[in-house]
């Protein structure tokens, strides 16, 4: 089989696939628990793919982004967003699937990881949820992309989630793991219960300076033990865990981290000239586009109830839990039921 024959039926195994999700919708299936599935002709074993093409960088105001991009660019957009502690490795097995079912995939950086830079050594380090998805908006108009679908986990998800509320017509459909992450600071400062507060005590301890200075000393075994707890069943290995974690050394990244729960605390300032999208983040805005929620069945980070959040998308919307041990990486740990989504919300 040649290459064009093979990509060939790699697109008619996902269109058809994402018919019978599309039927199952239509039929009142809007809510469901599938396993990992992988396609026979896209049988490939997360952790296969390590790397990615070249490198690429795009100036916006901000920032200079740096970014992976793949497939034609003639094709459907598809923005892939990581999240904290994580990197674009988290879409290695994704992309190729994406681009032989058809699509332009493009997986950039957030601000304080792995390339990206800010353009002025004067500008605020501001992990305020606003300024990244600020950033996206600023990156789709460097790309000349109109209205891509995006999808994304952990701050990817809620970055994701921000742009398809505030601009929705910037955001074709959207796919977000762990449902409607949008806050704000207000809600931030609400107590939660014993347990609940366990589950962030990164959050405090991030907030102190000496968790601020544990965190640029321990960055890598930090963000290992993260892993581990938010996928407890995920037996990735070194050398997966060790090509994210160069990400980290970015410049910028501390202070990114500690400023994005800090604001979430209330603890620090933001920028004024996010106050207006921050007031519209406060009324909890309902997302529109079509949407398709995921959660891992062993999600060990924190994270809603799907019940919670389900009518907070007014759009065609359904959720899935993705079984098999699935924890919070999302994407690399189930990169099959992660790109079916796509698929099947970019038909809706």
């Amino acid at each position: 089989m040649d290459v064009v024959d093979e990509i060939d039926q790699h697109r008619r195994s996902f269109v058809s696939a994402a018919a019978i999700a599309l039927a199952a919708a239509q039929l009142g299936f809007t809510d469901s628990a599938i396993a990992e599935e992988k396609p026979a002709t896209l049988a490939i074993k997360p952790g296969t793919d390590v790397s990615f093409g070249p490198l690429k960088q795009i100036d916006t105001e901000i920032l200079n982004v740096g970014y992976v991009e793949a497939g034609a660019e003639s094709d459907p957009a598809v923005i892939l967003l990581h999240g904290w502690p994580y990197d674009i490795h988290s879409f290695v097995d994704v992309s190729p699937m994406l681009v032989s079912a058809g699509y332009r995939v493009i997986i950039p950086y957030l601000r304080g990881y792995g390339t990206t830079r800010f353009q002025s050594s004067e500008t605020l380090r501001n992990g305020q949820p606003t300024a990244l998805a600020a950033d996206l908006v600023a990156l789709m108009d460097a790309l000349k992309i109109d209205k891509p679908i995006l999808a994304g986990f952990d701050w990817g998800a809620r970055t994701a989630d921000i742009v398809a509320a505030l601009w929705p017509e910037r955001c074709k459909a959207l796919v977000s793991v762990s449902g409607y992450l949008i806050g704000n600071q207000k809600a931030g400062k609400v107590p939660l219960p014993p347990k609940a507060e366990l589950q962030w005590w990164y959050q405090f301890y991030l907030a102190t300076e000496r968790g601020r200075a544990g965190y640029e000393k321990y960055t890598h075994d930090f963000a290992k033990l993260i892993w581990q707890l938010a996928s407890p069943q995920w037996k990735f290995d070194d050398a997966t865990f060790d090509r994210s974690a160069a990400a980290f050394d970015n410049p910028d990244h501390v202070a990114i981290v500690a400023h994005n729960y800090r604001w979430k605390l209330g603890l620090t300032e933001g920028e004024a000239k996010f106050d207006p999208l921050e007031e519209k983040l406060a009324a909890a805005p309902v997302i529109g586009v079509p949407t398709i929620t995921l959660e891992g069945d062993a999600n060990g980070a924190p994270h809603p109830e799907a019940s919670a959040y389900a009518k907070k998308f007014s759009g065609k919307y359904s959720h899935r839990i993705i079984a098999g041990g699935i924890g919070h990486n999302l994407p690399q740990e189930a990169p099959h039921a992660f790109v079916q989504a796509i698929i099947d919300v970019g038909v809706s």
